[in-house]
């Protein structure tokens, strides 16, 4: 598995983990739910910001992205996969 395919995955873990505690905290606020969610969302996001340390080839840019709660992660793994290529209809 690509090291950018690991980020991506776990970039989604760490929204989808927000995205439920936030809607738990929104609807019906189960102390349980909060319990679980929260240490795994922020052992998500710390493996993120470690993934895309790891990923970030040179790009600091990568790395800077994945520091964004919930997206971040998607966010970077995206910039890593793009490469700075010249454009093809430039001259």
């Amino acid at each position: 598995m690509s090291p950018r395919r690991i980020l991506e995955i776990i970039g989604a873990v760490e929204l989808v983990t927000l995205v439920l505690m936030l809607g738990n905290l929104v609807t019906v606020h189960q102390p349980e739910v909060s319990q679980v969610l929260g240490p795994v969302h922020g052992l998500a996001y710390t493996a993120t910001v470690l993934a895309a340390v790891l990923v970030m080839d040179g790009r600091h840019r990568v790395w800077l992205l994945a520091l964004l709660p919930g997206i971040g992660g998607l966010l970077s793994a995206r910039a890593a996969s793009s490469r700075r290529t010249p454009s093809a209809g430039g001259a």
